[in-house]
Parts: structure tokens; sequence; C-alpha cells
């Protein structure tokens, strides 16, 4: 699967143009994604120096892309040379920017190596957590109220 990750605010903190702190687990779930065979695609509104700081932070910590702001096919970088927009080409797009917000990092890893949507996840979450509860007692039995 192709997955273009976006950068300021989905795997650091939002702090443009610095680097933000880490988002938790980010990059130890890029790189289960990487050894899942996953190829990720950086994908970011950086560019020149900056761009290049935010590989570099993504290498020191082992997660290297297979490719930067490009889905790497000759149909792109023929639209990008003649100044043309262009959609990325992936299958799942991780971004804090996502209606709803950006889920967990553990959760996202759930949603692209189970193959669930988030809210499958959410209901099978909330179904665990009611079925764990302990029903109320009924008034009637005062004496049995903890």
């Amino acid at each position: 699967m192709i997955i273009a990750v976006d950068f300021d605010g989905t795997i650091v903190e939002h702090k443009y143009p610095a680097i933000g702190e880490e988002r938790p687990f980010a990059t130890e779930i890029l790189k289960m994604l990487i050894a899942d065979r996953h190829k990720l695609i950086l994908w970011s509104v950086r560019e020149g120096q900056l761009l290049e700081d935010a590989v570099k932070w993504c290498a020191d910590r082992g997660v290297t892309f297979y490719a930067v702001n490009s889905d790497s096919s000759d149909m792109f970088k023929e639209a990008k040379d003649k100044n043309l927009s262009c959609k990325l080409n992936a299958d799942v797009f991780i971004d804090d920017r996502n209606v709803g917000g950006l889920p967990d990092w553990p959760t996202i890893y759930k949603i692209i190596s189970k193959g669930r949507s988030y809210s499958q996840i959410l209901r099978a979450k909330i179904m665990d957590e009611i079925t764990e509860a302990e029903p109320p007692s009924p008034k009637w039995m005062f004496w049995k109220s903890k």
C-alpha cells in the first residue's frame, strides 16, 4: 500500500517552521509500516531547507521514505514541471487535517494493518467497554450497594 504522511501536526506537533516534538509513537508506527512493506511518502507543505530538515529529522529516527512530495510517477513529475497542480497518488493519507481529527498512532496502525475503518475500531472499543462494565444494582437492592 502507498501511504502519504503529513509532517507538521501529524508526525510532530505543529510548530511550523520549527520542528515540533514528536507525536507519541509516530516514528515507531512509521517504522512498523515500513517493515510491513508499505511505501511511505512524506507529504508536506515544506519546501527547500525546511523540507530537507524534516526528511533528516525522520531519517535520524530510522524513518526513510519511498518518495518526498511526489509519487514518483512520470505524470506527476510532468505536471510539476509545468507548474500544474497534481493530486498525489496514494492509497491512504495520514494527516492531522482529517475530518474528525487525527487518531492516535497505534489506532492508525490498527486501521491500516487490519483493513478496518476508524468507525469500526471505535465501535469495537465501545462494545468491549460496555460488555466489561458492571451493571448498576437496582435501587430496591440498597443493601447490596457498595
